[in-house]
């Protein structure tokens, strides 16, 4: 019925100093709010599903906020103004940890001692797992066949990027870990790194841990390896250009798609779908094209290849919508 959408919350030149400002400013132009549905980053594993907001709730996500420091705290402020402003409506939370639940011990458990599952939760989450359930229904609607029945790889492409082998409709294994820094190459995050490489720096060039995460999670990436921009499409058009290190960094980008593809392949054996979404995903058909080139030679039943427009809030909503009409029954 409406969308909207408030950018550079606190930054400066803004108007919009808070999160709490924010809402109130949406809530001038819309009323008769019923619910309101949240996306948090983080569940670690005490959210397997939507949760209806309390204090309790709160506390346990706020208990997240350090493996997720750049998204659950704003997602908690977001909470916490929509609490305040509108008083006694039910309060949502989705989390874009619940889709991944699913996957088994031996995809989620890192070859660290057991005891640091054990005691710190330390294990493979993932993310984007209300995109990869959107797209993952969406190509079941557009393919006609229940999603119970379906094989996909969805392809989460854009500033942050994942990949997730679903397996009759849940997810079996995703290319973002505990934090969302695991995986593909994105606009300013590595990805996948030897983690011998943090303890190297920290000797060699005596620097912090927390340096070096904000290096890994905000210098890294198409920024880090192009010297340009952490934006795909200013390094496209630098590599026309015939800019050396943006052509490594796009050719670095494709390959690590292309390796996971070609592992969730593996995993699945027979694909009926493979979808991309996202801002790169979508918009971006000539890194769709290299992605696919030769990838699917030795298939003799190769998957077909959706595009599909990713509908978090869409998600968001539903889930919402289905959790409070539950609770009222």
């Amino acid at each position: 019925m409406a969308k909207g959408m408030i950018e550079r919350i606190g930054e400066k030149g803004s108007r919009i100093k808070n999160h709490h400002q924010g809402i109130k400013d949406i809530l001038r132009y819309v009323s008769g709010v019923e619910a309101v549905g949240h996306r948090v980053v983080h569940g670690k594993e005490e959210f397997k599903q939507p949760h209806l907001i309390n204090r309790p709730v709160i506390q346990r996500i706020r208990d997240c906020n350090e493996i997720a420091p750049l998204h659950n705290p704003a997602n908690l402020a977001g909470i916490e103004a929509c609490i305040r402003l509108l008083e006694g409506i039910k309060q949502v939370a989705v989390f874009d940890t619940a889709f991944h639940q699913t996957l088994p011990d031996y995809a989620y458990m890192y070859g660290l001692p057991f005891r640091y599952y054990q005691k710190y939760s330390i294990r493979k989450y993932g993310f984007h797992g209300t995109s990869h359930e959107y797209v993952a229904h969406e190509a079941a609607r557009r393919l006609v066949k229940p999603l119970n029945k379906l094989n996909l790889i969805t392809c989460h492409l854009g500033n942050g990027c994942s990949i997730t082998a679903i397996k009759k409709g849940k997810s079996v294994d995703t290319s973002m870990g505990f934090t969302p820094l695991e995986g593909l190459l994105m606009g300013t995050r590595t990805g996948d790194i030897d983690a011998a490489v943090v303890t190297f720096l920290e000797r060699r060039k005596n620097i912090s841990a927390a340096r070096i995460d904000e290096i890994l999670n905000k210098e890294s990436g198409l920024k880090g390896i192009s010297g340009i921009s952490n934006d795909m499409r200013q390094i496209c058009q630098a590599a026309k250009k015939g800019n050396e290190r943006a052509n490594l960094a796009l050719s670095m980008f494709i390959y690590r798609v292309k390796k996971y593809i070609g592992a969730y392949l593996g995993i699945l054996g027979k694909v009926d779908a493979i979808i991309f979404t996202g801002g790169i995903g979508e918009n971006n058909t000539a890194i769709r094209q290299k992605i696919g080139k030769e990838l699917f030679n030795n298939l003799k039943y190769p998957p077909k290849v959706l595009v599909i427009h990713t509908d978090e809030e869409l998600m968001i909503a539903r889930q919402t919508y289905r959790l409070i009409k539950g609770r009222a029954k």
